[in-house]
């Protein structure tokens, strides 16, 4: 029992580890976005998050599944003391890495002209979309690295590169934009230039972060080998029958993520192309840029806990199913969903609360008011964006590797349909984006809930998962915005009041928390 309660608080320990490194991670991007942003301009902005949804889907299709899948199989064969074959599954991945990812980094730098033909209103996108071709073959062979790391149970190494990683795309993004700009301010593509040195950064991260797993191999490699010289249980195995083992295990994976990112992709080809034929008055470039950074950008900070989170189950839980432990696998489930919850509901109440002031704030070249209705609209996506990814990783790890594929599969057809309506026949816009972006997450949470009560008997616990953290948040929201208002209206400086507001957010939210938990109610 206490091996088991070491174990649970081991996966959750890992998992905070890289919750916070991609907290982290994600507020140094939404900084260096400031300053980006800045230099190339809300056109350049928008060309950039355009060409970053297009390269994610290239990442997506060539190698995203490498690092969940090595993850799985490592977790596998280490909880079985398979060394032999867990170092060839990492031989194997590698080599498909290098396969994928350089298969895709051509086809986009080729194929970049192309592509920017499909975007009517979004030229010079070919600019971009070549600088960004390298890094997918780069964050290929990253993704094998981390993968091999996390199936052991640790999330560091991970962790440690994504802020190294982060790190260097913040610096070189800032001085490529500054000095590309500069050198094009008087072409017609000067927007694209700098959204081009904006991409460089993603380059340079990648492959400095790429060094890191590298040395922490190296320094790692003397230990592996002498627990593969022990290992007298490894069944041989043919790299044909492993490259197929891996394949298998990364195309549901690959599918399901493809399936989310293309449904961006697709949002933004549907408005660049549907706004253009429409009498509507709509600067395309300008509106995009202001969804990527006021809405994607701030909610993306607490979807990075859901993704951190349930990349430290899935092995927790490969290992809990491999031997048999469905009680350990349901309630591992529950700890991973209700640790979202504590972050993911007062996120989405602070972003509703304080969206307009953050975005004054942060991105004052864009239109405040449309971003904070932007967060009013679509904040709610943070809440079911956690559900989704923490119950496909749950299902993932139980071996029903297609039944989350299935479930976005469905999904983007609903969410295709209800975009291009609104597009096409209201006059939302861009809030069109938004509520699909909203919505999007939520069929894929009530399929994955229904598959994993089908499958292991797993039922949600909702009054300490979501009820307790609503009504604190709610406390929260009235307390913050009061506070806000009071303090804006006295002194009228945005970041004095805004500063105040979240301290109070801090005491309020964590404060009734606690309260509660004192006297055993959460």
């Amino acid at each position: 029992m206490l091996m088991a309660e070491n174990k649970k608080r081991n996966f959750l320990v890992h998992g905070g580890i890289l919750a916070m490194a991609g907290i982290i991670v994600r507020i140094i991007g939404m900084f260096y976005r400031i300053p980006l942003m800045n230099i190339i301009g809300s056109e350049g902005n928008g060309i950039y998050s355009v060409a970053y949804n297009i390269y994610n889907i290239m990442l997506v299709l060539s190698s995203y599944g490498l690092p969940m899948a090595v993850s799985k199989l490592i977790s596998a064969r280490f909880i079985t003391k398979q060394y032999k074959n867990a170092a060839q599954v990492f031989r194997c991945s590698l080599t498909v890495s290098i396969c994928t990812g350089g298969a895709a980094a051509l086809i986009l730098f080729f194929g970049a002209g192309v592509i920017e033909k499909l975007y009517r209103g979004v030229p010079g996108l070919a600019i971009p979309l070549r600088v960004l071709a390298p890094t997918i073959f780069l964050v290929a062979i990253m993704g094998v690295m981390r993968g091999f790391y996390q199936g052991q149970g640790t999330m560091i190494p991970t962790a440690v590169s994504q802020l190294v990683e982060q790190v260097m795309n913040a610096v070189v993004s800032i001085l490529a934009a500054y000095l590309l700009t500069s050198a094009y301010k008087n072409s017609v593509e000067t927007a694209a230039y700098g959204a081009a040195g904006g991409t460089m950064g993603t380059a340079f991260g990648a492959l400095s972060g790429l060094i890191l797993l590298v040395v922490i191999y190296i320094l790692y490699r003397p230990t592996f080998r002498r627990m593969i010289k022990k290992d007298k249980v490894s069944s041989v195995h043919s790299d044909k029958d492993v490259y197929k083992t891996i394949i298998i295990t990364m195309i549901p994976i690959i599918l399901g993520q493809t399936l989310y990112q293309i449904s961006a992709v697709i949002d933004d080809a549907m408005f660049s192309n549907i706004m253009v034929g429409r009498n509507i008055s709509s600067n395309i470039k300008a509106d995009l840029g202001n969804f990527s950074s006021s809405y994607s950008l701030l909610i993306g900070i607490p979807q990075g806990v859901a993704s951190a989170m349930s990349a430290s189950m899935l092995p927790s839980i490969v290992a809990s199913y491999t031997q048999g432990d469905n009680a350990s696998v349901k309630d591992k489930i529950a700890q991973t969903i209700k640790t979202n919850m504590f972050i993911a509901i007062p996120s989405f109440v602070g972003l509703v609360t304080l969206g307009k002031p953050i975005i004054q704030l942060l991105f004052s070249r864009y239109n405040s008011t449309q971003g904070a209705m932007m967060l009013k609209i679509g904040a709610i996506a943070v809440v079911f964006y956690t559900l989704a990814t923490v119950t496909s990783s749950a299902l993932q790890g139980i071996d029903k590797m297609n039944v989350p594929v299935k479930h976005s599969l469905i999904s983007l057809v609903v969410h295709i349909v209800l975009v291009y309506f609104m597009l096409r026949w209201s006059r939302l816009g861009i809030y069109g984006i938004v509520i699909g972006n909203a919505s999007f997450p939520i069929l894929i949470f009530i399929l994955n809930l229904k598959s994993l009560k089908e499958y292991i008997d797993y039922d949600l616990e909702y009054i300490r998962t979501f009820l307790i953290p609503l009504c604190c948040s709610v406390i929260m929201g009235i307390a913050v915005s009061l506070t806000y208002k009071l303090l804006y209206s006295a002194c009228h400086i945005n970041i004095v009041a805004l500063m105040c507001a979240f301290v109070v957010a801090g005491v309020t939210y964590f404060g009734t928390i606690f309260l509660l938990k004192k006297e055993g109610k959460y």
